[in-house]
């Protein structure tokens, strides 16, 4: 636990100030974060000796990340799936599984990097990257904490055997908390918009949580890496962040038929 903490002193404000500034220090380190991500999935399915399916992993998401960077959200979003079926297709062909996770892979590490930059990039930016933060620390704190102390039925003992519903439940109360606080802060909108948006959010960082339990459970692994002393690796501390990040932004461009800054046209569709 010491070491937990001590690691997240050390990295929330470096996190904090990057947001702030946003622009191309924003987009590098939601490249590296994303750089890491691939690479620790690289190694949980196997596939680190396959050089030319890492290499087309690598630059696809490279591709991808910068397209974010330049604000071309569409054309990144598309570039991860085509990617991503390129080497499921390749997968099924050559009869290798792990080319196939790979592309799950550039999903999974390219999108929570594309995503992050869009939300940056879009309308009240910084707000809508820390009310993200906000919920997801708030959501993985309190259900850590309400789990512990509270106890009772597991959530899904399968997957994730620590994990269960009063943590769940608590996470979801912490984040509807962060949803009024941030209504009463920032205002723009309803507090009801805010409070249900905060709920959504922490169900789907709590769905990235079990995701990659289930990931690391079906390949036999414990942590992701060991970059973060006391957490593990880089995808064991932003899974949380990622189904947040990547369910969030797909719902609210589904909501404003749009990829391309869904935030600010679900405002302009309210009126706000």
């Amino acid at each position: 636990m010491k070491l937990r903490v001590v690691s997240a002193l050390l990295l929330a404000p470096a996190v904090l100030v990057v947001t702030w500034f946003g622009g191309w220090a924003f987009a590098a380190g939601a490249a590296l974060c994303s750089a890491i991500l691939l690479q620790e999935w690289t190694v949980i399915v196997g596939a680190t000796r396959l050089r030319a399916t890492v290499a087309l992993a690598a630059l696809g998401t490279g591709a991808m990340l910068l397209a974010a960077a330049l604000g071309l959200v569409p054309l990144a979003v598309g570039l991860a799936f085509a990617v991503a079926a390129l080497l499921w297709v390749w997968g099924q062909v050559s009869g290798i599984a792990a080319i196939g996770w790979m592309g799950t892979g550039v999903l999974y590490a390219g999108l929570t990097g594309v995503v992050l930059i869009a939300f940056r990039l879009g309308t009240d930016g910084v707000i809508m990257i820390l009310f993200l933060f906000a919920v997801v620390w708030s959501t993985d704190i309190a259900a850590y904490f309400a789990g512990r102390r509270i106890g009772g039925p597991k959530l899904w003992v399968r997957v994730s055997p620590k994990k269960t519903w009063s943590g769940a439940l608590g996470g979801l109360a912490a984040a509807l908390v962060v949803g009024a606080l941030t209504a009463a802060l920032v205002g723009r909108a309803p507090a009801a918009l805010w409070i249900v948006s905060a709920g959504i959010l922490s169900v789907f960082s709590q769905a990235g949580d079990l995701l990659e339990s289930a990931l690391k459970r079906h390949f036999g692994v414990k942590d992701s890496g060991h970059l973060i002393p006391g957490h593990g690796g880089v995808m064991d501390r932003v899974d949380g962040l990622t189904g947040a990040g990547v369910l969030g932004y797909l719902v609210a461009a589904a909501v404003a038929g749009s990829l391309a800054d869904p935030v600010g046209a679900v405002i302009a569709l309210q009126g706000y």
